[in-house]
């Protein structure tokens, strides 16, 4: 399942987003790392602020499709090993591509990350929710729990 997108020309050019609207085919972060893997791709690795305007244009169309898509975070590549909580970095630095990129580009939401036992990251999707202090709660990043179903 899943709608895949490719473009000419990109680094990546092929994108592929998974939107389950029924609640039990959500997955925790490593199934879906290892669904991406076992398609021939990886999660996502947003390494510019244009990548990330793509991304959310391909999410906008998609919910113009009147396909029924609503509130549901996506799962990224980004996340941290819980092991490194132990060394003197600051939380946010430990946060890593599950690809192996090196981008330093990051689209937190306000007060993110919050860090303690949220080590995977999401990209926002609830067009429903009241917005909060950081305005509403699309396309930015917020680490979870990697066993939450999204």
């Amino acid at each position: 399942p899943g709608q895949k997108v490719c473009y000419g020309g990109l680094k990546h050019s092929c994108y592929k987003l998974a939107y389950f609207q029924d609640l039990s085919r959500r997955v925790g972060f490593e199934e879906a790392r290892q669904a991406c893997e076992m398609d021939g791709g990886a999660l996502l690795s947003l390494e510019s602020e244009a990548e990330q305007q793509l991304i959310e244009n391909m999410l906008q169309n998609l919910t113009k499709s009147g396909s029924g898509i609503s509130d549901g975070d996506f799962w990224i590549g980004l996340w941290r090993s819980g092991n490194e909580l132990a060394t003197s970095s600051p939380c946010p630095s430990l946060y890593k591509w599950a690809d192996g990129s090196i981008s330093p580009f990051r689209n937190w939401y306000t007060d993110e990350p919050s860090c303690g036992s949220e080590a995977c990251v999401v990209m926002y999707h609830q067009p429903t929710a009241n917005p909060g202090l950081g305005g509403p709660y699309l396309y930015q990043w917020n680490d979870d729990r990697c066993n939450m179903k999204h």
